[in-house]
């Protein structure tokens, strides 16, 4: 399998591969990945790196997926915080009183789509399989959120949200706040119905004209990925410290999970970070 890209490293251990940003890296006081298909322990449609409870996948693999790859990339499988993701834009504080919720613990962090800390050791958790996975560091006061952002998360602000929780809760500032956004599917791959396409036409602060274009078949074709960068600019985030990862989930299939290229019945990717000890 070939590998390219100027956004992003990817890692191999022990069979398992995963994703890191390569200016996020630049962060040693955390740890972030982003998995992949590799190195896990399930068959089928799910092979082999799922990370997906909810589906026909035996759950003791799925249990020891998140061992294995945390063994890899190097969180504790204890501290894990896990939510019920609904496509919403609700974001939740986590202590380390949260840790192992809803892997270890029963979940009882429903209807989220975001987690954000500032608390040592405490790794949020977030699935994606074409959704944009949104990493979010304040260099400064050294806060964390990570976000899931489909299209209804996206046009509903749950970046901007995020940012402005980070500001009330943490005192954090916009221009301290360093994002890497995806990978997720890419504005090559993205075609929307009309009704989808209108909604983001509502966008505050945003020209329409930036976030999607027309194919050759008369579709529309959107950009979630620059659309959560311009949401998140208009929180005050710096342009240069917004990096936006070179990989699409369906054009990278052999590597990636992708909904729009397999349907439902498919594994999850997840994304992962927290601060370090």
């Amino acid at each position: 399998m070939k590998f390219y890209s100027d956004k992003m490293n990817l890692n191999i251990k022990d069979a398992v591969g995963y994703l890191t940003f390569k200016e996020l890296e630049k962060y040693p006081f955390i740890n972030h990945a982003f998995s992949t298909r590799l190195g896990g322990v399930s068959k089928g449609p799910y092979k082999s790196m799922n990370l997906r409870f909810n589906c026909d996948d035996e759950r003791g693999n799925v249990l020891e997926n998140y061992k294995i790859f945390c063994n890899a990339a190097g969180f504790d499988y204890n501290s894990l915080v896990l939510t019920d993701q609904t496509h919403t834009c609700n974001i939740r504080k986590v202590t380390k009183q949260d840790m192992g919720i809803g892997l270890i613990k029963p979940q009882n962090k429903f209807d989220v789509d975001g987690l954000i800390t500032n608390e040592v050791g405490v790794t949020l958790v977030t699935f994606h399989a074409d959704c944009v996975p949104i990493f979010i560091i304040d260099k400064v006061k050294r806060v964390i959120a990570l976000l899931h952002a489909g299209w209804k998360g996206t046009v509903n602000g749950i970046a901007s949200n995020a940012i402005n929780i980070m500001k009330s809760e943490y005192g954090c500032n916009a221009e301290d706040i360093v994002c890497g956004i995806g990978p997720s599917i890419s504005k090559c791959c993205y075609e929307v119905s009309e009704d989808v396409f209108n909604k983001f036409t509502n966008i505050p602060n945003i020209n329409v004209e930036d976030i999607y274009y027309v194919g050759e078949n008369g579709k529309h074709f959107l950009d979630l990925n620059n659309t959560n960068k311009l949401i998140l600019k208009s929180e005050g985030v710096k342009e240069e410290n917004i990096f936006i990862s070179d990989l699409c989930t369906r054009c990278n299939h052999d590597l990636l999970i992708s909904h729009r290229k397999t349907g439902a019945i498919r594994g999850v990717m997840a994304a992962m970070m927290c601060i370090r000890d």
